[in-house]
């Protein structure tokens, strides 16, 4: 849904890392947000993950349990690097052929699932980032069967403002699991729940993705999901799934990284009426 090699207004900009989910997912997952985030003023670097690329990081069909759990761990230990090695790339401008210059005092990323846990990960050693977004993040001590069981120190010894959006009827990371991250999170922080959606109202063309997912065949630890998936005529549609994830993304991001007045204010307010008057029905959760 992005338009290649559109033009950029010369300028200095805010830098966002977006980081996908796990499984058959890549930099292209949330072009909704990824193109939106560009149009407010940043700088937006999607990656793909060492899964998506490195042949010894594939599904094999003919992998053993033991293998299996080796790759997934070398998944896990691959996530953190990733981010590090783009950030890298990208501040030593070695990347641009533009009169676009990035501010490495401004760093934020975003992430959906293993992405999200990618993304509070980081935090955690990467001092460059200043801010988070979590949508429906995976990192908690009691994953489902068969989602990536990957642990979160929270070590980040400093405040990073961070924003949890999150899913009501979410099967593959549960509301007690964003409670518990949330929790635990060490930094000014918020979350919101989208009412009536589940773990991929956070992505493109969500509809298909969901029922996509819903009806065809999973294997074993993961055979439970289509069995506890609601059909998505059940759930919010996708004009509110990405209203809401859209809104409150950029709300954030330009309250902690462009120290907006308005935006600020906005995250303060009554959001739950705010967004219903959106027809975005929401829970607002208080630490």
């Amino acid at each position: 849904m992005a338009v290649r090699n559109a033009a950029a207004q010369p300028g200095t900009y805010p830098l966002i890392i977006f980081s996908h989910s796990s499984g058959r997912w890549n930099r292209r997952s949330a072009t909704f947000l990824c193109t939106h985030l560009s149009s407010h003023g940043y700088v937006v670097a999607a990656l793909d993950h060492s899964e998506v690329v490195a042949l010894e990081l594939l599904r094999r069909d003919d992998e053993t349990e033991e293998q299996k759990a080796a790759r997934a761990q070398a998944c896990i230990a691959s996530r953190v690097p990733d981010v590090r090695f783009l950030l890298d790339h990208l501040l030593s401008g070695a990347a641009w052929d533009s009169e676009i210059t990035l501010d490495s005092t401004r760093i934020g990323i975003v992430g959906h699932s293993f992405g999200s846990w990618a993304a509070l990960a980081t935090t955690a050693v990467e001092r460059r980032i200043r801010a988070v977004v979590a949508l429906a993040p995976g990192g908690s001590s009691q994953p489902k069967p068969g989602i990536v069981a990957a642990k979160l120190t929270f070590t980040w010894g400093r405040d990073v403002p961070t924003l949890y959006l999150v899913a009501e009827n979410d099967i593959m990371t549960p509301l007690a699991g964003m409670y518990e991250l949330f929790n635990r999170t060490p930094a000014t922080k918020h979350m919101v729940i989208l009412r009536r959606a589940d773990h991929l109202h956070f992505t493109d063309n969500v509809e298909e993705e969901h029922e996509t997912a819903r009806t065809m065949p999973w294997a074993g630890e993961l055979a439970w999901i289509p069995e506890e998936m609601r059909p998505i005529a059940e759930l919010c549609s996708e004009e509110t799934a990405h209203v809401f994830a859209r809104g409150l993304t950029v709300c954030h991001l330009d309250a902690v990284l462009k120290r907006q007045a308005e935006a600020q204010r906005f995250l303060l307010s009554d959001l739950a009426t705010e967004l219903a008057v959106r027809d975005v029905d929401a829970i607002v959760h208080k630490p």
